[in-house]
């Protein structure tokens, strides 16, 4: 069975953090102390982890996101926005057509 990617990259963005987080807060005892600082510091690492090991499944995730998006949004059913503007512009063109005099030859 495999995993979803966005599952696979949550998890390993939460490792990120949290084990870095971890071995400040057991094996540093001025970061039990300076628990903020202690997390800024955890939130730094893991975000540097991420950007330097994590591309892989980041990519993966985007893709999976790009898919599902694209399949909802398939080329015969059009979003409520391109349905709206397609109405704006069949409203433009009908009050433009009345305004414009009848052309003489």
């Amino acid at each position: 069975m495999k995993l979803p990617p966005l599952l696979v990259y949550s998890v390993l963005r939460l490792l990120a953090f949290l084990v870095p987080l971890a071995v400040m807060w057991f094996f540093f005892p001025i970061m039990r102390e300076l628990w903020w600082l202690t997390a800024i510091f955890a939130a730094l690492i893991g975000m540097s982890i991420s950007i330097l090991f994590l591309r892989g499944p980041l990519s993966g995730a985007s893709s999976e996101i790009y898919e599902r998006r694209e399949t909802r949004t398939a080329p015969g059913r059009q979003n409520t926005a391109a349905q709206d503007a397609d109405a704006e512009d069949t409203a433009l063109d009908s009050v433009a057509d009345e305004d414009r005099p009848p052309r003489e030859n």
